[in-house]
């Protein structure tokens, strides 16, 4: 590791400090039971709605990992096959009412129109702007 990159490393106790902060005022830091589940899910539709329209906001950070923190609490407890990538885009437009072509900063619209018809794959490229759009992991639409 370079000097460079050692002078932008933050301190152990910096780290200890944020973290901290995190937990208290998230309330959780792994989910054990459907109450924190419940709580965490309420916590991210707050961020999902701030954050939904505004690519590269402060807050994708924090949807992503508490996006993370519900997926890895459903994977261990409802361990369902997830649904078609074309499916999970399709669920998502609807639960926040958009249109193929609210999803131009992701795909051109045609190209949206032909993955939810099931006529072409979700590229990996494309994956990771919905997931980013969307705040959940690429592999959902893979």
């Amino acid at each position: 590791m370079t000097q460079a990159q050692q002078k932008t490393l933050p301190t152990l106790e910096a780290l200890r400090d944020a973290w901290g902060a995190w937990q208290s005022l998230i309330g959780v830091d792994r989910i054990q039971s459907e109450e924190e589940y419940d709580h965490v899910v309420a916590i991210l539709d707050i961020v999902l709605d701030e954050t939904r329209d505004t690519p590269g906001h402060p807050l994708e950070g924090a949807m992503v990992y508490l996006g993370d923190l519900v997926e890895a609490y459903d994977k261990e407890h409802y361990n369902w096959p997830p649904p078609p990538p074309a499916d999970m885009l399709r669920y998502l437009m609807e639960q926040q009412g958009l249109k193929q072509e609210d999803l131009a900063d992701c795909a051109p619209q045609h190209r949206i129109s032909e993955i939810l018809s099931g006529k072409r794959t979700i590229s990996k490229a494309i994956a990771k702007k919905l997931a980013r759009r969307f705040g959940v992991h690429a592999d959902m639409f893979l």
